[in-house]
């Protein structure tokens, strides 16, 4: 890995769900998302924390059950293995940490997926 490493959002890669991989580490990852507003996704269960900050818009997340509402400024956290799902009500821009990152060993694909 080279030092500092500088991800252009230009040339990041892009994965299965729209996110844009930036600089990634051996302990944590970053990334951006953007998304129109839509319907709850599919509640999901990752290998991995996250925290997220939102730059722009309005989201709601369903944790473990739990609804709460993301506005612009607001950050959260999804813990590892806790089922959750995302609906976004107004246009987003956000950032998202994973530890550990879920670009490598397909950490991004869901351990478990059940309908809306």
């Amino acid at each position: 890995m080279d030092i500092p490493q500088i991800t252009s959002q230009r040339v990041a890669m892009t994965g299965a769900m729209g996110q844009q991989y930036l600089a990634t580490g051996k302990q944590v990852a970053l990334r951006r998302w953007e998304e129109d507003a839509g319907d709850f996704e599919a509640q999901t269960t990752r290998q991995y924390e996250t925290v997220g900050y939102l730059l722009s818009g309005v989201l709601e997340i369903n944790l473990d059950g739990e609804t709460a509402t993301v506005r612009t400024g607001d950050s959260w956290l999804v813990p590892m293995g806790t089922p959750h799902r995302y609906r976004v009500l107004e246009p987003i821009v956000a950032v998202e940490a994973t530890s550990p990152p879920a670009r490598f060993n397909h950490r991004d694909e869901p351990v478990h997926e059940s309908g809306k």
